[in-house]
């Protein structure tokens, strides 16, 4: 990832933190995007204490002026952009009966749509260098269903739907889209969780742990390297084993 610019949205904690780091670790440029902005920034600054290179940008995606500008301030730094991690997201555990409609608009706004805007902002210069990854964090509820997430699902059902739609329109120009699908993974989310919830998930998992941010990160390090230059349009499953259905 040598002097790759790459954009990781979400970089404020969980997921999208353990992405960053590891992406400025291998050498890239990584410009950070989150609603967080002092999460964003403490992510950037510990990359830069280690001697790497990053950046925080604010960024909410469920502002569609704000993407834009996001987007346009990157491309004034670095002229283009070489890998895209569509790694924020939000979710709020609850039957769906319960749900404010409300909260649906937002499911979708953060978990579908902002990555959606994000992708078309970037991809006029990645299409016109003929190169470029791009890859989306959806989750295993958007692959097999959650309770209490049907919305998030839904959103993140679509996300994995956008992969492979967009992987076939963008393999003329040599760009290539995956999609990792995050099981069950120790975030602040996932600590929001009862004590009951996080228990008997770890117990159904085979590999009998939960997994942490950096198994995720990973993943997503493998799309966005040379070692996954002939893939495109995968979803990849990162869940300990939790699911494995095809």
């Amino acid at each position: 990832m040598q002097g790759r610019a790459v954009i990781v949205t979400g970089g404020a904690s969980g997921i999208g933190r353990a992405t960053a780091l590891l992406m400025a670790r291998e050498g890239a440029r990584v410009f950070i995007g989150d609603v967080d902005e002092a999460g964003g920034q403490a992510t950037a600054e510990a990359a830069v204490a280690s001697g790497h290179t990053a950046e925080f940008l604010p960024l909410d995606l469920a502002d569609h002026v704000s993407i834009e500008v996001f987007a346009a301030a990157i491309h004034h730094r670095a002229g283009r952009v070489d890998g895209l991690v569509n790694g924020a997201g939000w979710d709020r555990i609850q039957p769906f009966m319960e749900n404010p409609p409300e909260m649906w608009d937002s499911l979708i706004a953060i978990n579908l749509m902002g990555a959606i805007r994000l992708t078309r902002a970037v991809l006029p210069a990645m299409i016109e260098a003929q190169s470029g990854k791009i890859v989306n964090i959806s989750s295993d509820a958007g692959r097999v269903g959650s309770m209490g997430e049907t919305v998030y699902a839904a959103a993140k059902g679509g996300l994995i739907a956008f992969t492979k739609s967009l992987a076939r329109e963008m393999a003329r120009h040599k760009l290539n889209v995956n999609c990792v699908c995050p099981g069950p993974t120790d975030t602040p989310l996932f600590q929001r969780q009862p004590e009951r919830m996080r228990e008997a998930l770890t117990r159904a998992i085979p590999f009998r742990r939960i997994a942490q941010p950096e198994d995720i990160a990973e993943a997503a390090m493998f799309f966005l390297g040379p070692r996954s230059d002939y893939i495109t349009g995968q979803v990849l499953s990162v869940s300990g084993g939790l699911t494995m259905v095809g």
